[in-house]
């Protein structure tokens, strides 16, 4: 019996169940929850209904739902957070449960949004080597001005405030201070939570500078060319953007002699004494791979052909990483398309081999123009046109023109097949 009332509790669709013993016969006494008639909104203006009736029902309160008043005050934390997350820190959410006919429930939630907090200021504490200002320049964030009515960068995010620390992290990064720590980031809010301060403390350290870069592993292709690569040289500032652009310029460059993998790692030898630091850019290529096969997907009205025949990587080839780029700009630049992206992915139970998938996603290339105007020598002037940059899917352009008058008549037609030659 204990079993039957718990698995009977765990439906949701009761709140209370008891089994009791008439005689022979076994009486099972449940109060059904009511289910969930009706959910209105009353007061919200940030969000618009459908959206929050979209989260609703991924959180499982829907009309005609059984009403569960747990996932109810889920919910308004949930959009609470929601609120919280636009800056209004003041916003009030309360649900009321008003009883229908036929054991069912309204669910109204009743939203006091308040006012936008915005940030009253910002200060950066430990800072010496350079101006405040300087380092708030790379901020998202600021303080109110003219423009953040639009910008609405004066108001705080937690995603916003990351990224900040994160350029200020690579700023001081790129200017050679490789102990550069942030210590803390805190965000405190007035009484009336219609103000926000932001208080970032840093340790800036000592700026480093190069001491050596040598690079080390396996070179596939000519050392002297790889090291031509390396744009950080001895004796100048360390940067992180310079290192990190060197090594993704090694990678790319084992990839256009078919290294998809390569993997170039920076180790560092700090001398705190001296404050300089050598790298020892440790190369390892991994395996050559080749294309089995160039797939293409997403084109319901364009042609294979058309799309194939602008890429330079071949099937059967080397993998290239340099084709695979030069290929995406010139599908990009044949202007049927929204978007272009080309992936790789291994191929199964081999080592040496990888397939190409290209994914494109189709725009309108149809053009309907028409005109009228009125002169005092040609009288009425009528004019139209239609053209199809991409007729039937073949890459060819077809266009047709008429313009007509009391005076003359025109009629355009042209025919474009760029790959005639």
């Amino acid at each position: 019996a204990d079993e039957a009332v718990r698995r009977l509790f765990e439906t949701g669709f009761f709140g209370h169940v008891a089994i009791d013993r008439d005689g022979d016969v076994l009486v099972v006494q449940v109060d059904e929850r009511p289910a969930i008639g009706e959910i209105t909104f009353t007061g919200m203006k940030e969000f618009e209904p459908e959206q929050i009736r979209k989260a609703l029902r991924e959180l499982g309160i829907a009309e005609a739902r059984i009403f569960n008043a747990a996932l109810v005050r889920q919910a308004e934390q949930e959009l609470k957070r929601q609120y919280l997350a636009k800056g209004k820190y003041a916003a009030q959410v309360r649900t009321e449960v008003v009883p229908l006919p036929r054991n069912r429930v309204a669910l109204r939630f009743q939203v006091d949004e308040g006012e936008v907090a915005k940030i009253r200021e910002i200060r950066i504490i430990g800072a010496q080597a350079f101006k405040e200002k300087t380092l708030l320049d790379r901020f998202q964030l600021t303080t109110p001005g003219w423009l953040t009515w639009y910008t609405r960068s004066d108001r705080y995010s937690r995603e916003k405030l990351s990224q900040d620390l994160e350029n200020l992290r690579a700023f001081y990064m790129n200017q050679g201070y490789l102990d550069f720590r942030i210590e803390s980031a805190n965000v405190a809010i007035s009484a009336d939570k219609r103000d926000i301060f932001i208080t970032v403390v840093i340790d800036e350290g000592k700026p480093y500078r190069v001491k050596e870069i040598a690079l080390s592993g396996d070179f596939p292709v000519p050392h002297e060319q790889l090291e031509a690569l390396v744009t950080v040289k001895p004796g100048s500032l360390f940067s992180r953007k310079e290192l990190d652009q060197s090594i993704q310029a090694i990678v790319n460059r084992l990839g256009e002699e078919g290294y998809a993998f390569a993997n170039v790692a920076a180790v560092p030898a700090i001398d705190r004494t001296e404050q300089t630091v050598a790298f020892t850019l440790m190369v390892d290529p991994g395996r050559r791979l080749y294309v089995r096969r160039i797939d293409i997907g997403g084109n319901s009205k364009t042609r294979d052909e058309v799309i194939r025949r602008e890429i330079r990587q071949l099937e059967g080839e080397w993998y290239n990483v340099a084709k695979l780029q030069k290929s995406k700009q010139r599908i990009e630049r044949l202007g049927f398309f929204d978007e272009v992206r080309i992936d790789t992915e291994p191929v199964a139970e081999t080592s040496d081999q990888l397939d190409v998938k290209v994914a494109v996603k189709e725009r309108p290339t149809g053009n309907l123009m028409l005109g009228a105007g009125f002169s005092s020598a040609e009288k009425l002037v009528l004019s139209g046109s239609v053209a199809q940059e991409n007729f039937l899917g073949t890459g060819k352009s077809l266009a047709l023109a008429v313009d007509t008058s009391k005076v003359g008549r025109t009629l355009s037609l042209s025919f474009t097949d760029p790959y005639y030659t």
